[in-house]
């Protein structure tokens, strides 16, 4: 067996990552990480260095992560900002760590790629993983918004499992958009009738734009969104219009962008990726804040075209409380930790047991604002 590091995604051939995993989830992709690292936006200068793991037995690929080594915490959504402090009052370094997941993504995907081979090889790739978190000396391991199989390999290597709620939608085999508002409660069946006739009345129409379509006025106007929602939040928008537009080119139809113009003009945006049976809502941004744009932008263009695309889930994004009243239902996502340090990991699974109390809590109180009828 031949086990590899590699500070480039481009060190390891598209072919052999690519059929390492199913290719549903466009984030995993050769081409969407290359991308990321190639355009500027997954380097070192913003916390991330690449440290991608291969495996190979007989010459041939039959393991991988997408892996990191970190500087900071900014760009992951699994939030440990805490956990850095308890190490710097004790005069501890906590960066670097490791983290095995996708820059920027806070989207549930494989992370122990193996493609056709199960949980023993899984578990493999966990032990090196914990043997290279050794041999460098890092504080700790996160593997972030894991699906299930490797969840399995991941618990019985008894790393730390922390949750987390985010807000999805299912397509319950809806014909059109009211539809699905027919499965709402009155109450909220009417409210978001009330925000898209706002939209609508305000003369605002929607360009549906695939990157394989996108012409530079979409880039220009797209990035100058996104960019000034990141500034309005004194955030630094690290993908550089040009990141997006080589999305656009190399993901084709998984990239799609939802523009709002008005007199000729675009004035709100939202992309999107779109796997193979779920759309994920990534940035938006406005130069005008009209009521309720945000809303019909970000979630009521996107549920309208996973109808209209047999999509089976869309995935808006990390956090928000208001998507439950617009037909998302609260779904767990589960990151896994290794620490180092067993004073700390002591420490840091007491806190993961309390938290996953409260995340369980957060959720029994969540369900009275459901949307739906029956989200079941």
């Amino acid at each position: 067996m031949d086990i590899s590091f590699h500070r480039r995604i481009t060190d390891i051939p598209a072919a052999e990552w690519d059929a390492l995993h199913d290719g549903e989830n466009p984030f995993l992709l050769h081409a969407f990480l290359d991308t990321l690292e190639s355009l500027g936006a997954a380097v070192p200068e913003n916390g991330w260095t690449p440290h991608h793991l291969l495996i190979r037995e007989d010459g041939r690929a039959v393991g991988a992560v997408p892996l990191y080594r970190k500087t900071n915490s900014w760009g992951e959504f699994v939030f440990d900002w805490s956990w850095a402090h308890a190490y710097q009052r004790a005069g501890r370094y906590y960066y670097p760590k490791l983290v095995a997941g996708v820059p920027f993504t806070p989207v549930t995907g494989p992370r122990l790629l193996v493609g056709p081979a199960g949980t023993d090889r899984r578990r493999q790739l966990v032990r090196i993983l914990a043997s290279e978190l050794e041999r460098l000396s890092d504080s700790t391991l996160h593997v972030n918004f894991v699906a299930e199989p490797d969840a399995i390999a991941l618990e019985s290597e008894d790393l730390l499992p922390r949750q987390d709620v985010q807000f999805h939608w299912r397509n319950r085999d809806y014909r059109d958009f009211e539809d699905f508002l027919a499965a709402l409660s009155h109450k909220r069946r009417k409210n978001m009738r009330r925000e898209r006739r706002r939209v609508a009345e305000s003369g605002v129409v929607f360009d549906v734009v695939t990157g394989d379509r996108a012409g530079p006025e979409h880039w220009d106007a797209m990035h100058r969104f996104y960019a000034d929602t990141f500034m309005r939040h004194l955030n630094r928008p690290v993908l550089s219009r040009d990141c997006l537009e080589e999305l656009g080119r190399r993901l084709g139809e998984a990239v799609v962008m939802v523009l709002a113009r008005r007199d000729g003009r675009y004035l709100a945006g939202a992309l999107f990726m779109r796997g193979a049976d779920t759309l994920y809502g990534r940035y938006w941004g406005c130069a005008e804040d009209l009521p309720d744009l945000h809303f019909e932008t970000c979630y009521y263009q996107g549920i309208e075209f996973c109808i209209q695309q047999g999509l089976q889930r869309f995935e808006p994004g990390a956090q928000g409380e208001h998507k439950l009243l617009r037909g998302f239902e609260p779904v767990l996502t589960r990151s896994f930790h290794l620490v180092r340090d067993p004073l700390f990991r002591d420490a840091i699974a007491r806190v993961l047991d309390e938290e996953r109390e409260l995340v369980a809590q957060h959720r029994e109180l969540l369900a009275p604002h459901a949307a739906l009828k029956d989200p079941q």
